[in-house]
């Protein structure tokens, strides 16, 4: 699946004229002229920075021509007008990724209209076309956290869910998949499921009032690490709920991102386990397929020659990356991208 380039040699070979004409742009200057807008979606999440981190480096490296980043800051409005400006300055494609799954419709539909490919990033929006959908499978991460909870308290106990953003598909769809599995698969298991609209002190303070009604509780599973995991442990640790694996008391913690943070949880004793959501392949994966889309490169349904999957969804395309589960066995494993990222800080 790698984009094919075609020499100035092969060009003067070529008979037909569409062919030829499509030789002709490539040593017009291809894509290297072409500038890809890129919204950041959110400073205040470790995952995010990590993300935002692999993005400027891959267009340090020169793998699109990029105009200056924006970060919407978890807000519609201003993504509606970061991509307003990107148009603007001449964008001929956009990376985004939009919280609100369901808001970004009609900008979507904009884009399609003027010819702008975009590629949206670890959400899939409800409604508007899409050349591509860089994500996991979120369906998959609530499967996993369900199972690694299920098996750990061995089908029995209350659990606290921390669900994402509802109004986000990746909310929805973690929350529907952890809910079905544990209907399914251990009814033995009391599950609350917390809304916190993806923020970290709303988690605390609801987890706060739960442990107060459910002194029992044993099991937690946070959608996001990122901004669940501190005000989390600040809360266990004051309530003195927070012991290692194997004592009288622990609440075993399964998480989502596989931050460093997450992982030096893990080590400590202090969470059991996380979904490591690739920041990395995240952004190399977004910046591929704006070149992609640059150069008019088509995909189809099936297995990549990276380890994932395209799906075909009602608006495009999605590519679903592997997200491994992560706990104190496999936490050093240098493939794993917060290995990475922490031996080169």
């Amino acid at each position: 699946m790698r984009v094919r380039t075609t020499t100035a040699a092969a060009c003067t070979a070529l008979v037909a004229v569409a062919l030829l004409t499509g030789c002709n742009r490539e040593s017009a200057g291809g894509t290297g002229s072409q500038k890809v807008g890129i919204d950041l979606p959110r400073s205040d999440s470790d995952f995010w920075n990590s993300y935002q981190q692999y993005i400027e480096k891959g267009v340090k490296s020169g793998e699109v021509s990029a105009l200056p980043l924006t970060n919407s800051q978890n807000d519609v409005g201003k993504l509606v007008a970061d991509v307003t400006a990107f148009t603007d300055q001449g964008a001929k494609a956009v990376v985004m990724a939009p919280q609100d799954t369901g808001a970004i419709a009609s900008t979507l539909q904009s884009l399609n209209q003027r010819g702008i490919p975009v590629i949206s990033v670890d959400t899939r929006p409800d409604k508007g076309d899409v050349y591509m959908v860089v994500r996991a499978d979120n369906k998959a991460y609530g499967e996993k956290a369900c199972k690694y909870l299920g098996e750990q308290l061995k089908g029995k106990g209350e659990v606290a869910e921390f669900q994402g953003d509802l109004s986000s598909i990746n909310g929805r769809d973690r929350s529907e998949a952890f809910k079905s599995c544990m209907a399914r698969s251990y009814p033995g298991i009391k599950v609350y499921e917390l809304a916190t609209d993806w923020k970290g002190d709303v988690a605390s303070a609801k987890l706060q009032s739960t442990l107060a009604a459910h002194p029992g509780l044993n099991g937690i599973y946070m959608q996001a690490g990122g901004v669940f995991l501190q005000p989390t442990l600040a809360l266990l640790q004051q309530k003195g709920r927070l012991v290692p694996p194997g004592a009288a008391g622990h609440i075993t913690i399964v998480s989502n991102d596989g931050i460093p943070e997450e992982f030096d949880a893990i080590k400590a004793g202090k969470i059991d386990a996380t979904i490591s959501q690739p920041a990395d392949l995240y952004a190399k994966y977004a910046l591929y397929y704006a070149k992609a889309a640059l150069d008019g490169k088509t995909f189809k349904v099936g297995p990549t020659d990276h380890g994932s999957n395209i799906i075909k969804i009602p608006n495009g395309y999605e590519d679903q990356l592997p997200a491994p589960l992560v706990t104190r066995a496999n936490v050093d494993d240098a493939s794993l991208w917060a290995n990475q990222l922490q031996k080169k800080s």
